[in-house]
């Protein structure tokens, strides 16, 4: 996690939040409304939470909300979000396969933003799923967004679309890409340039390790985790899924048993 450790001064500057929360709520909370708990506020836990403002957000909405990162630099930045926006949200520096240490009867489970595939192998997958398993309680819902890995490596898609961000006299550019590996797994690096008021720009890389889930074991690692209902689509619109297509893969499960 030493990348994100790297990067978390900076995400909140990477990803523009105003335009991804706007198309991003309306599908998330459209999914909790379906559990149908006859309570309120929603109890919802998001793994691999980042800087906190899915988890924020929700509390803005009258959800109960907590967050765990495996970073610690991320943790801290998310709780000082929390605080600027005025909600309470319990925050654990806590990775796949440890949550339910710390976490459990939630309603719903959140692992957004290409999380998962950070996970190095299917057992490493399977214990993550249990672990989301143990958190949730029966008929909790789990949501979870990757990329679409079936068209990025029949396609070798290696970059992404560069973001920018711009801060007083300050300047951020950043790119990001993967190399493609002989044993099929996956290489990702984040390019950070900065510069202030015209400067000569500074740059670093960043990078780790992926696994890249395609949706048949996804799916199929979800069933033996003993997950139902599940439900496909291309990203958080709403849109059919299509692995030619389709940017992401976002499936939405139940856990039923005991139910």
């Amino acid at each position: 996690m030493d990348m994100y450790d790297s990067l978390s001064a900076d995400y909140d500057r990477f990803v523009d939040w105003t335009a991804r929360l706007r198309v991003e709520m309306p599908f998330i909370e459209a999914q909790i409304q379906k559990i149908g708990t006859g309570q309120s506020p929603v109890r919802v836990l998001d793994a691999a939470c980042g800087t906190g403002m899915h988890a924020v957000a929700l509390a803005q909405r009258g959800h109960q909300t907590a967050g765990a990162d495996l970073c610690q630099g991320m943790v801290t930045q998310a709780a000082v979000n929390a605080e600027r926006a005025g909600v309470r949200v319990e925050f654990r520096v806590a990775g796949f396969g440890e949550l339910s240490r710390f976490f459990n009867g939630f309603d719903a489970l959140l692992c957004l933003g290409n999380s998962l595939p950070h996970l190095q192998s299917p057992s490493e997958l399977a214990a993550a799923l249990d672990d989301f398993a143990a958190c949730l309680r029966p008929g909790g819902l789990l949501l979870i967004q990757n990329r679409n890995f079936d068209a990025v490596l029949a396609r070798n898609e290696r970059w992404m679309s560069p973001e920018g961000h711009r801060e007083g006299g300050r300047e951020w550019l950043f790119f990001r890409f993967y190399d493609f590996n002989p044993d099929q797994s996956l290489t990702f690096h984040v390019a950070t340039f900065q510069r202030k008021n015209g400067s000569p720009w500074q740059q670093k890389i960043d990078s780790t390790g992926l696994y890249p889930q395609r949706r048949d074991e996804l799916v199929a690692a979800l069933k033996a985790a003993g997950f139902s209902q599940i439900t496909e689509y291309g990203g958080m619109t709403s849109d059919p899924f299509d692995p030619q297509t389709s940017p992401n893969l976002v499936l939405v499960a139940r856990w039923l048993r005991g139910v």
